[in-house]
């Protein structure tokens, strides 16, 4: 089985059959309660997949918010840590988009837009699927503020996305797998720095 976890919008957690069914896809759309949210998800996820073994974990890479967006990678790492299995790093983009393409195969090129706050979304655009059946990339994830969304995607089909499903996710791990491909790297998809900041070094104060 493949869990899967994704925090970069609310909190997800799904598992995989070894078939590639859906054994359990639980969610919390609360933008804020990831640290509360999340041991509840898998402990119910866990309940639904017993009998079966996890042969890997995936983690949703975001984009998202520096906060939010690490607390289900570390999740997901310490799991794959703990039980000696590896992650597969997946970009969150890429689940929304497998979700519109299962809907509508035949949809032409359209962009994901995911809430990144300040008035700025992440955007990626996507057009199909590939030969492994994993969205194609257009145009890869930058910030864009809404004011200038119209100017620069033109009329280009936007799907505003404020959840996102980890079954999906899981699905797109799955078929990476079997690809042999890897989709991204390990650093988090974070498009902005976090806010909190080391400190300098104290000033001199002369006698």
């Amino acid at each position: 089985m493949i869990l899967s976890v994704d925090t970069s919008l609310g909190t997800a957690v799904a598992l995989l059959g070894s078939d590639g069914s859906v054994v359990a896809d639980l969610a919390s759309d609360d933008a804020l309660g990831h640290a509360e949210a999340i041991g509840d998800l898998l402990q119910g996820a866990l309940a639904a997949g017993i009998g079966e073994p996890i042969t890997h974990v995936v983690a949703g890479m975001g984009p998202g918010p520096f906060t939010g967006l690490r607390i289900g990678i570390a999740a997901a790492r310490a799991f794959a840590t703990g039980r000696g299995i590896p992650v597969v790093a997946v970009p969150s983009h890429l689940a929304a988009a497998l979700t519109v393409l299962e809907a509508d195969p035949q949809t032409g090129p359209f962009a994901i837009l995911t809430d990144a706050r300040r008035r700025e979304d992440a955007v990626t655009v996507f057009e199909g699927l590939d030969v492994d059946g994993i969205p194609h990339v257009v145009v890869d994830t930058v910030l864009t503020p809404r004011a200038e969304a119209d100017r620069r995607l033109g009329a280009l089909r936007r799907i505003e996305t404020r959840t996102l499903s980890a079954a999906a996710l899981a699905r797109i791990g799955r078929r990476a797998i079997s690809a042999g491909r890897t989709l991204t790297g390990p650093e988090p998809l974070y498009l902005r720095a976090p806010d909190a900041t080391i400190p300098g070094a104290p000033e001199k104060v002369g006698a």
